[in-house]
């Protein structure tokens, strides 16, 4: 009788399931409620996890968990450390949860709500929960090794040394995405910047309060900095309208650039428990609070999405970036969906925290469905504005024109309506001085999440609601920015310790002090290339982030798709090897256009020669004109950047093919290099309960 009730209880999930996404994918004309978006997500990931990834985990990986891991074998009080699995959980998501589930599907809402929702849902539990999944497995039975080191181990030196240079460069690409995404928040508001402000010195308090005046007292310091995190949202407000106090923290977009870069130095090279563990863990807090306090707000709400499901800008004419709806909105929606950096943390970091094989599953496929709904959120956040607002605020000024009028005049003449009154209207609400052309996605999201909030729990307090939203994608973000600096770093001292061995201790100051600056300098060339373009950087950046992004998770389907037939397991190499080969369309379509596109909003080098020619003919503005050059300099550059991410892609396939080949014709490969098996002895209660 209970097997029987359970069945039905899954039947009637499966059914709800389908109706929302029925309820999604074919209502046309008329507005949809938010809830089928909730539903369809709920439903959806929890037959992936119950059935799929139990699957995947029993049969295709065989998880065994009375085999001991990495950090019960080499426990050393420090980088291995056996831990409970919610504390792993959190500190996995806080590190692989960056801006990607927030920006990608607002941008990706050019398209309409349609095409991202559906490749969000599709995507994660088909690609990036099963590569999250399998490289956390596959690195735990490697002693915690990174992508790179396995690539090389299993794959051979030459996909191995080409997976360890594209993964640092693709690394620097995708930083410089999260400070612009920062800096496109802060620029002109004094409320915004002074809370981003704020929380490095409230992570700072924190650590010192856990390690030095209360150690062991983490109740008191988790309540300690999320009060803190509260009053400096409220702190804002008031600077905003202190006129002595204002003009310190009102600048302009170059000048927050060189701040964050600053931070970035800064936040590498001090000591993890001082800012990056604090930061890690209240940002935890935050992430998952706002995240369950807007699913909450949905349901009480139950908001109508006014974003049509598919626009008129799936031509590839959309004003936020050029290209068609295939490949686009894949690489758009990026970490959403599936994400390479993720490969990052589950191999080499996550591991060595893991006490017990049996919570694979749980945190790499259960943490990745947890940011696919992030995700969801963001496009049901950015698609209950007007598509009028909505295009006002993510369309540059480059593409609408600086002045209000022209702006809403052209948003008008694609068939959206919105007016000046409107927008000055908002932007007075939200506590800013003007919301056009606030590109970069997140203040637009920010719009959304104040708007839900504000109905649902009080619109006398919208300004906070908008900035507490900008302070959430900002700890979500910087997060990321400071673990990724952080795993680049170690990534650059593990390459160049192949050539001096001193330079690859990563405990040693001056190491730290060189490779920190190599890294900061790579990230903030192209966060300063973002901040000086017309068009806001968006445009320019945000594909080359996603193309590099995903070829970096097609990197790791690779390893693990060539560890499975290595394994003796070719007939389950489907389960990566599908993922793989739609990545590998994708991307390498995507890479196409982006170089050889005529399309001066799409190509790389069609938008450089137009600039240039502009710039001879003396057609260009003076401000435009000043920095020409450079832009024309980086065009290109992102070309030849994205020629090399293809070759070395295609170079890890083509060796990964080799291998496969060579172990099912029977020849000699390199051995599997997973250590042997040794019983647990942990005391499952204290460690894993």
């Amino acid at each position: 009788m209970h097997k029987i009730f359970k069945i039905i209880i899954w039947i009637a999930v499966l059914v709800l399931g389908v109706t929302a996404v029925s309820a999604i994918a074919f209502n046309r004309g008329e507005s949809i409620s938010a809830m089928w978006f909730i539903t369809a997500a709920l439903c959806i990931y929890a037959i992936a996890y119950r059935f799929y990834a139990a699957w995947i985990a029993a049969t295709v990986l065989a998880v065994d968990e009375t085999r001991a891991t990495p950090a019960e074998r080499l426990d050393n009080g420090h980088d291995f450390i056996p831990t409970n699995k919610w504390v792993v959980f959190g500190h996995h998501f806080a590190a692989i949860a960056g801006p990607g589930p927030l920006i990608g599907p607002t941008l990706a809402a050019q398209f309409g709500y349609l095409p991202g929702t559906l490749w969000i849902l599709i995507g994660a539990v088909l690609g990036g929960a099963v590569q999250d999944m399998v490289t956390l497995f596959f690195s735990t039975r490697r002693n915690a090794r990174s992508l790179g080191q396995m690539a090389r181990d299993e794959i051979g030196p030459i996909g191995g040394a080409a997976a360890l240079i594209g993964t640092f460069l693709i690394m620097i690409i995708l930083i410089a995405v999260l400070g612009l995404v920062v800096v496109n928040a802060m620029k002109h508001s004094p409320w915004a910047t002074s809370t981003i402000a704020a929380t490095i010195p409230i992570a700072m308090i924190v650590g010192f309060y856990m390690r030095n005046f209360r150690p062991g007292r983490v109740l008191e310091a988790s309540v300690l900095g999320v009060v803190l995190l509260l009053l400096a949202v409220v702190g804002g407000g008031w600077i905003e309208h202190n006129q002595s106090l204002r003009g310190l923290f009102d600048h302009e977009g170059l000048t927050l650039a060189w701040m964050i870069i600053a931070y970035g130095f800064a936040a590498a090279v001090m000591p993890v428990w001082l800012l990056l563990a604090p930061r890690d863990y209240l940002s935890t807090f935050v992430k998952l609070g706002t995240v369950t306090l807007l699913a909450v707000a949905i349901i009480v709400l139950q908001p109508h999405i006014h974003m049509p499901a598919m626009t008129q800008f799936t031509d590839g004419t959309g004003p936020i970036f050029g290209g068609k709806l295939f490949p686009f909105v894949f690489i758009t929606v990026a970490c959403g969906a599936i994400s390479g950096f993720h490969a990052l943390i589950s191999s080499g970091t996550t591991p060595k925290l893991l006490a017990n094989e049996r919570d694979i599953r749980m945190i790499g496929y259960g943490a990745m469905l947890l940011e696919s709904f992030v995700a969801i959120m963001a496009m049901i956040a950015a698609t209950v504005l007007e598509p009028g607002v909505f295009f006002a605020i993510n369309s540059p000024a480059g593409v609408v024109g600086k002045e209000a009028v022209d702006a809403i005049t052209k948003i008008n003449s694609w068939g959206f309506a919105v007016s000046v009154e409107q927008m000055n209207q908002l932007a007075k609400d939200m506590g800013e001085s003007s919301l056009f052309a606030r590109t970069g996605g997140a203040p637009s999201l920010a719009v959304g999440m104040a708007s839900i909030f504000g109905n649902a729990f009080g619109k006398s307090m919208l300004a906070l609601w908008y900035h507490f939203a900008i302070m959430f994608e900002a700890i979500f973000i910087l997060t990321t920015l400071d673990a990724g600096t952080r795993v680049g770093r170690f990534m650059l001292q593990d390459m160049l310790g192949n050539i001096w061995p001193k330079i690859g201790r990563t405990s040693w100051m001056p190491s730290i002090i060189f490779t920190s600056t190599l890294v900061v300098a790579g990230w903030g060339y192209f966060l300063y290339i973002g901040v000086i373009d017309p068009n806001g950087g968006v445009n320019i950046l945000w594909p080359l982030f996603g193309i590099s992004n995903q070829m970096l998770a097609a990197i790791a389907l690779c390893v693990a798709t060539g560890i499975l037939v290595k394994s003796g397991k070719s007939k389950y190499a489907w389960v990566t090897g599908l993922p793989l080969m739609w990545l590998v369309i994708i991307t390498s379509s995507a890479a196409w256009q982006k170089i050889f596109s005529e399309d001066i909003r799409i190509g790389f080098f069609a938008a450089a020669n137009d600039l240039a020619a502009k710039l001879a003919a003396g057609t260009l503005p003076p401000e435009k004109a000043a920095v020409a050059p450079q832009l024309i300099f980086n065009q290109q550059l992102d070309a030849y950047l994205t020629m090399f991410f293809v070759v070395v892609l295609w170079v890890v396939i083509i060796d990964m093919l080799y291998v496969t080949y060579k172990y099912l014709v029977g020849k000699q490969v390199l051995p599997i290099t997973e250590v042997a098996r040794e019983p647990s002895c942990l005391v499952e209660n204290w460690v894993r309960d």
